[in-house]
């Protein structure tokens, strides 16, 4: 059987992948049940990724609500990944919390494959990684276009209660919005599934149940 070349979901990720960072040595194992937020830059001191840096730093304390550590990433060396933070807290007023990585040989970024065939420098991943160090959500963006953080909080916010209670969720959904029961697996629990009181169903295969009556 050919071997699946990651990223893909689920993907088991190293423990034992170090690197070095502005501030001090890490490796994923230190994350380890933790949630964890990694995201990729092309380099430090360009426009787009210090508008990412700004929106990542202001909204820090809503990733470590949900128990999310971030961790930036780029080409770039220690020194400046420092210097750009000083810039950063002095054009902006903010603060940039987060360690990045300094990752000059790209040993981290070609884990989640970030660099495209051709180029030198990592796209704009972004990955949410469980606690079992497993890649839970990837996405990559365009050189040319930054983030959304409400959407990345947004799809933080589904994974990490699919995670917990089992259900899915729809399109466009957000915390307190009804939720998917999952489908029955066969005839006998389908004919189940339209008596029960507590969901809302269209049909027996689509369901949804109150957020409210699962999170208590």
């Amino acid at each position: 059987m050919e071997k699946v070349v990651g990223p893909y979901l689920g993907m088991q990720l190293p423990e034992d992948l170090c690197f070095n960072t502005d501030q001090g040595q890490k490796c994923l194992k230190d994350y380890k049940g933790k949630w964890l937020l990694l995201f990729s830059h092309p380099a430090d001191f360009t426009p787009v990724c210090t508008t990412e840096f700004v929106a990542f730093s202001r909204r820090y304390e809503e990733f470590k609500k949900r128990g999310v550590e971030l961790l930036g990433l780029s080409v770039d060396t220690n020194f400046s990944h420092i210097e750009w933070k000083r810039q950063i807290e002095s054009m902006f007023n903010v603060k940039v919390p987060f360690p990045i990585i300094a990752d000059i040989d790209m040993k981290v970024a070609s884990v989640f494959n970030a660099v495209p065939p051709g180029n030198n420098l990592t796209v704009r991943v972004v990955a949410l990684i469980d606690p079992d160090l497993r890649l839970a959500w990837f996405a990559a963006y365009p050189y040319t276009n930054g983030r959304n953080i409400d959407e990345i909080i947004r799809v933080i916010d589904a994974i990490q209660f699919s995670y917990k209670y089992g259900y899915a969720t729809p399109a466009d959904w957000t915390p307190g919005k009804p939720v998917i029961v999952p489908p029955p697996p066969t005839e006998e629990l389908a004919e189940k599934r339209l008596k029960e009181q507590d969901v809302n169903c269209k049909t027996w295969w689509f369901c949804e149940k109150d957020y409210n009556k699962i999170v208590k």
